[in-house]
């Protein structure tokens, strides 16, 4: 299954409970849309967020922020794993 990561940019009011809290609303409803959230990164200084998950295109990526909390990625590119 395709990779992707997707990047929120300047996110106000950004704290690492915040984004555990987002992450684990994707979880709980990531599998009706046949997607897999494997890891977060974020930034706190300039509200950067940077998600990878596993799906089957971009659109059901963004499908599991918009139901779980609204959150949508300014960006979302598909990516290779490298070593």
């Amino acid at each position: 299954m395709p990779l992707y990561m997707d990047i929120h940019k300047g996110v106000e009011g950004l704290t690492a409970e915040a984004v555990a809290g987002a992450h684990k609303k994707d979880l709980e409803v990531q599998e009706k849309h046949g997607v897999k959230y494997l890891k977060y990164w974020f930034n706190e200084d300039d509200g950067s967020i940077f998600c990878l998950c596993e799906a089957p295109n971009k659109e059901a990526a963004e499908a599991v922020h918009r139901e779980a909390h609204g959150l949508v990625a300014d960006e979302i590119i598909e990516v290779n794993e490298g070593e």
